[in-house]
């Protein structure tokens, strides 16, 4: 295919000129964000404590329909606290997909847990329930009530699959694999706000999930993340943990356990809560944008647009189109970005670097075909 007509595409798309740089992200701030920060400014309340970060906990929680949300600095920290919350150890093993970012398999390593990488679903991107399953079957054992890896006699503790660009993955399907062996499930859905599967958001399957408001994402708050609960009691465990474990008292200093300094301060919350004041516009002008990408690659010969799954509704957080092959998706990056539109490939495979090398994994075949295919393009809001 002529990659200049790609180009041209995303350059009319975003109504620029061929000398204006395009990038694959950029946040859009088109509400309140000024005058909530200004609010916050005047209060002098711009650390931890403050309205807006109870307000944005309140309002993750009643968009994605869990019973509360606890606010934290950025995304890898609220999935390192998800897992200490899970129970998950040292030397725990934890199911998670090669097919990821960093954060992931770093979250898990922060415990001194050790990933075991699983390969992802065609339709999904995202871990499969079936390679799942199949690994278990064969590498697992039940006893005394939990999951046994009958290879290395560690224990497989959680499950952590990660919504690839904010499209679900058959995150049902892998409660039901999840709960048959014994396994914790926590949800990656860092890429994922405003996604949801059957009806029901990402984040919200399992006892805890995640959510990311990094600079590139959806909505923002410049740096934070998001921990979903629908164990209330769980929740307040993990407001406590992030507050350095500090029990409440009007002056004295007592911390009654180790803690973690996670906290959002109220700046970034503010943000937050003008964005999330937006959310059905950005998302509505998204599909806009994906449904633009998936005519114009319609029938285009070795070149594909990646679609939501069957049963979900994506928040296309980044659109992927999928190239022939490695020579392709080379040759189209080296050419969009060349030529001021900002193109990436997928992430390298978490078991092909050098710190996660020696972890087990199956066959990785659908992980490395995307791999060597999937390029992501622009998929700013326009306003």
């Amino acid at each position: 295919m002529d990659y200049k007509l790609i180009i041209n595409k995303i350059r009319d798309l975003y109504n620029s000129s061929s000398d204006y740089f395009i990038p694959l992200h950029a946040p859009v701030f088109c509400g309140n964000e000024k005058k909530y920060l200004n609010d916050c400014i005047d209060s002098t309340f711009v650390s931890s404590v403050g309205k807006y970060v109870d307000r944005f906990e309140e309002m993750i929680a009643e968009y994605t329909g869990s019973q509360k949300a606890v606010a934290c600095v950025n995304g890898t920290n609220a999935l390192h606290l998800a897992l200490l919350l899970s129970g998950v150890e040292r030397n725990d093993e934890v199911i998670t997909q090669s097919l990821t970012f960093i954060a992931t398999a770093n979250a898990i390593s922060y415990t001194g847990a050790i990933p075991v990488f699983l390969d992802v679903d065609k339709e999904t991107m995202g871990l499969s329930p079936k390679a799942t399953e199949s690994w278990l079957s064969k590498n697992a054992e039940i006893k005394k009530g939990s999951c046994f890896n009958i290879n290395t006699g560690r224990r497989i503790k959680a499950c952590v699959p990660m919504h690839t660009f904010g499209h679900p993955v058959l995150i049902a399907e892998l409660v039901e694999v999840c709960e048959k062996y014994k396994i914790e499930l926590i949800e990656d859905a860092a890429e994922s706000l405003g996604s949801f599967y059957k009806g029901k958001h990402t984040g919200t399957f399992s006892k805890v999930g995640i959510l990311s408001f990094n600079g590139n994402k959806t909505i923002t708050t410049g740096g934070g993340g998001m921990l979903l609960f629908n164990d209330l009691a769980l929740a307040a465990k993990a407001k406590h943990l992030t507050t350095q474990a500090k029990v409440p008292h009007q002056w004295e200093f007592v911390h009654d356990e180790i803690g973690y300094n996670y906290r959002m301060p109220n700046i970034n919350a503010a943000i937050g809560c003008a964005q999330l004041e937006k959310i059905d516009l950005i998302l509505e002008n998204k599909r806009q944008i994906a449904n633009q990408y998936k005519e114009f690659f319609n029938n285009k010969e070795g070149i594909s647009f990646f679609s939501e799954p069957k049963n979900a509704r994506s928040n296309y957080w980044l659109n992927v189109i999928v190239m022939a092959d490695k020579i392709e998706r080379d040759q189209f990056l080296e050419f969009s970005n060349s030529n001021g539109v900002m193109t990436r490939p997928i992430w390298k495979l978490m078991h092909k670097l050098p710190m996660f090398e020696n972890c087990q994994t199956d066959s990785m075949t659908n992980s490395v075909w995307f791999e060597e295919r999937v390029v992501n393009i622009p998929s700013s809001v326009v306003l």
